[in-house]
């Protein structure tokens, strides 16, 4: 993949994201599987409201903290086989087609194929992987806090497979 069309997603999306009032607070391009951008927190609502089709702060809330994010995912690249003990997640395409593998166990089902605008509920401690398919795909997270007191952040990530040795 062309480091100039990876840069160029990331200047493209970072503007699209100021254009709409977000305020990015973290930014990593470097991830192997493509990257991310964090939106303030305070901006849970708004951020929802613009990119959650059909879906209310009060289906989002569980412990009153939430924390969105952009996710770039580049082509034929996965994120890790993975969960977490603090959080549920919902994501919504913006840009696809994207693959998604969930399991309940940690055996690793087939890859379900998601487009845009479709919306994907991961509860806590539901197995799962994003995967790239023949182009970039973008994804609006939300992390669903569990415990307001102990929020989840990135080491609440339990790897059960990483296609990067992570």
């Amino acid at each position: 993949m062309s480091t100039d069309i990876k840069t160029e997603l990331f200047a493209n999306t970072r503007e699209k994201l100021k254009e709409q009032g977000f305020t990015v607070v973290d930014k990593d391009s470097e991830r192997p599987w493509g990257g991310f951008f964090v939106i303030d927190e305070s901006q849970a609502a708004e951020f929802i409201g613009h990119y959650f089709d059909d879906v209310s702060m009060g289906d989002v809330n569980i412990s009153g903290k939430l924390s969105p994010k952009i996710l770039l995912v580049q082509p034929n690249k996965r994120l890790s086989w993975q969960y977490h003990h603090r959080r549920a997640e919902m994501w919504q395409v913006v840009e696809g087609p994207v693959g998604v593998i969930r399991s309940h166990t940690d055996e690793q089902g087939e890859v379900q194929t998601y487009e845009a605008g479709d919306l994907i509920t991961l509860e806590q401690g539901e197995r799962h992987r994003l995967v790239g398919l023949d182009n970039w795909g973008i994804i609006a997270e939300i992390w669903q806090h569990v415990d307001s007191d102990n929020p989840s952040d990135e080491e609440d990530i339990v790897r059960l497979q990483d296609d990067f040795g992570r």
